[in-house]
């Protein structure tokens, strides 16, 4: 699918690196964008919630940008009380098929980028995508913020996608079960909860949650803590080793991240894994929710 679009970002200590030829990186700057924007295999991925409930004008939209909101699209369903979990294989496929993505297509994901929680939606989608096997995925680093402020073109109407053939490989080392996590306590697995220091440490929390406090033993990262709110950038690799260290996390250390419904956590996931290089890391899709459910399990 053919599309357009212009963005910079400025340079900061949060800044991506410009991708370099031929390389899908995990987050996409002005520079890659200029240098690739005609390209017929490149699919603009508009998640942003209540874009008509803004004052953007007539021209709210991001032009030749397929849209399919984070809250009401279908990216995220209820699986047995529990919310926020990844749909039927089925049916995420059939969704990213009727936004016109087949697997040649290189997916850029746009959220609105206003501050880590809602950045938490385009991981969340960019974990989906590499959970189904997709590699060519990335996410425009900043948003719409980014985007908007350097002059993108806009467009009164999203861009009304052909469907497309989908298929999947399931990368079943992205997603963590309950059982795995109960193997993770036994066999000593770090597990890193995503979530603010508050609820990590049982002060307050979600109402999705029964029960306050951590699963016994994580450490925490707080995701609020890999994304400026400010600049409106994900933070560098040398944050997030900084992080890592902190709280004793190797490198390379195999981990499994989790928060209260897998969204908090796509963030942490995100970092570790595409911006850090671990890739020994999985996430928890469940979470909190999930465990909690079950008053027999453990929470510290």
């Amino acid at each position: 699918m053919r599309n357009a679009i212009f963005a910079a970002a400025v340079t900061l200590a949060f800044s991506a690196p410009a991708l370099a030829q031929g390389q899908v990186q995990p987050l996409v700057d002005a520079e890659w964008l200029k240098v690739n924007a005609g390209d017929e295999n490149v699919v603009i991925l508009d998640i942003r919630d209540d874009i008509e409930g803004t004052d953007l004008g007539t021209e709210p939209y991001i032009a030749n940008a397929v849209v399919a909101p984070y809250g009401s699209a279908g990216w995220r369903t209820e699986v047995d009380g529990v919310p926020g979990m990844l749909p039927p294989i089925e049916q995420i496929v059939e969704l990213i098929g009727n936004l016109g993505v087949d697997n040649d297509d290189h997916v850029v994901i746009v959220p609105w980028g206003t501050d880590s929680s809602e950045f938490g939606g385009a991981t969340r989608v960019y974990w989906t995508f590499k959970y189904l096997g997709h590699e060519e995925v990335s996410i425009l680093d900043g948003g719409w913020r980014q985007y908007d402020a350097q002059g993108g073109a806009r467009a009164a109407e999203p861009a009304q996608p052909v469907a497309a053939e989908f298929t999947y490989e399931l990368q079943d080392e992205l997603l963590a079960t309950t059982e795995d996590v109960v193997a993770a306590l036994d066999e000593g697995v770090a597990l890193v909860d995503g979530r603010p220091v508050e609820q990590y440490q049982g002060q307050s929390k979600s109402p999705v949650v029964a029960t306050a406090g951590t699963i016994p033993g994580s450490v925490n990262i707080e995701h609020s803590k890999l994304y400026s709110a400010e600049y409106a950038m994900f933070a560098e690799p040398e944050t997030v080793a900084a992080l890592t260290q902190a709280v004793n996390l190797g490198a390379d250390e195999e981990n499994i991240v989790f928060c209260n419904t897998g969204h908090w956590a796509s963030v942490a996931w995100f970092a570790l894994s595409e911006v850090q290089g671990n890739k020994n890391t999985s996430m928890y899709d469940g979470s909190m929710a999930e465990w909690t459910a079950d008053p027999s399990r453990p929470v510290e």
